[in-house]
């Protein structure tokens, strides 16, 4: 599916309500909340993903990254939280997104995809039909200490352009995005959304130098 528009930006990891406020001032359309992770930053516990939640306006998308396999894991995380999203960070183990979506009927539902090869672009493929949105991430599921986001690394956009090719629902690209490469990205891969964390920090802290130049890359699209 190929975006009409400017992409939609989502900036991950945020920490307080004050990064909320920043990230939205500058153009975010959706926050990213981090719950327990094998690893990554931006973790934060469930009761401050639940404050920045309810203190976002009703417009911006709030994203809870789970780390829980398990439809009814899942489920009672989102229900601690209150996110309007959520965003499976790790393969489901057992059930079926329909568990989930039965139980949360107004929540949408955000699977990520590790690019790592060709069987990315068939699980791609596959997990389209359940969901509402792919989001294509740098990580790697099967590390000794699992990656599920936030590695900052840049991952192979062919096949991710591959994947929105072939797919019909949108997607949002993540993995290294900085301002010197957006614009490259948005060329090769033509996402609907894109997903930042580390690329617009300094030292863990949401850099508004950062932030504001990359929202003047995304305005020259």
């Amino acid at each position: 599916m190929k975006s009409t528009t400017k992409p939609r930006v989502k900036i991950c990891c945020i920490r307080s309500k004050a990064e909320a406020h920043t990230a939205i001032q500058y153009g975010a359309s959706a926050l990213g909340l981090v719950g327990n992770m094998p690893s990554g930053p931006g973790i934060i516990p469930d009761n401050l993903i639940f404050e920045i939640a309810q203190f976002v306006p009703t417009p911006i998308d709030t994203f809870l990254l789970t780390s829980e396999t398990n439809p009814d894991e899942i489920i009672k995380h989102q229900q601690r939280v209150k996110t309007n999203t959520i965003q499976i960070v790790d393969k489901l183990a057992s059930g079926t997104y329909a568990d989930i979506r039965t139980a949360l009927p107004n929540i949408k539902l955000v699977q990520v995809i590790h690019v790592i090869n060709e069987k990315s672009v068939a699980e791609a493929i596959e997990i389209s039909e359940e969901v509402d949105y792919l989001l294509l991430d740098s990580g790697n599921p099967n590390a000794k200490i699992k990656e599920l986001g936030g590695t900052g690394r840049v991952h192979n956009w062919e096949l991710s352009r591959a994947i929105r090719k072939s797919i019909n629902i949108p997607i949002f690209l993540a993995g290294g995005l900085n301002p010197e490469n957006v614009k490259q990205a948005i060329e090769k891969v033509q996402p609907f959304g894109l997903d930042l964390c580390t690329g617009v920090r300094t030292k863990d802290k949401l850099d508004v130098a950062k932030l504001e130049k990359f929202f003047n890359y995304i305005e020259e699209c």
